[in-house]
């Protein structure tokens, strides 16, 4: 029988430690900052899973509601660099009771505001998130969601597919409020 030498047992008590670690949710958290988009398989966590292949999400926002207790926004971009066109169900963001995606549309001079179960996107057609067109109402948000923070965003794609990433949360001017929140 060999002996074993104390510096393999040192590198087998630290990877065990870091083992369980990561099992006990004591892993260090990602940094939120370091990334305003998220792509598949660069996530800032190395024991996250791998985002959704070929697709990506940029600058994602949330605006507060300019009164509280009234609805907050999402906004963003998604977006993929190859393959087939992917389609949109489902977006969660933490800290929001209830998440829906939603299209404003302006006829005869009249807009309004409806709900919408699925937004497809491309390679050659990104699906834009803004004030005016498709964007992510918020309802029942937490009272820790505060301006200058950072909040964790998961999209979920037909497929099953998933995207992360984290949105800054910012304050709402008055009549930027008014926009989508009507």
């Amino acid at each position: 029988m060999r002996p074993i030498r104390s510096t393999a047992i040192a590198a087998l008590a630290a990877t065990s430690f870091l083992a369980l670690a990561a099992c006990s949710g004591n892993a260090p958290a990602p940094d939120a900052s370091s990334s305003a988009a998220a792509t598949a398989g660069a996530a800032s966590d190395p024991l996250a899973p791998d985002n959704a292949p070929h697709v990506s999400v940029n600058d994602p926002v949330i605006k507060l509601p300019t009164v509280a207790g009234n609805p907050g926004v999402l906004y963003f971009t998604i977006e993929q660099d190859a393959g087939k066109p992917n389609t949109l169900v489902a977006v969660h963001v933490d800290g929001a009771e209830r998440a829906e995606m939603h299209e404003t549309k302006t006829e005869n001079g009249v807009s309004s505001m409806g709900r919408v179960e699925s937004v497809e996107f491309s390679q050659e057609k990104p699906a834009e998130f803004k004030a005016g067109g498709y964007h992510v109402m918020l309802f029942n948000l937490a009272s820790t969601m505060k301006a200058g923070t950072d909040v964790e965003v998961t999209f979920t794609l037909a497929n099953g597919d998933k995207v992360s990433t984290f949105a800054k949360v910012q304050e709402t001017g008055a009549m930027e409020g008014m926009m989508d929140h009507m």
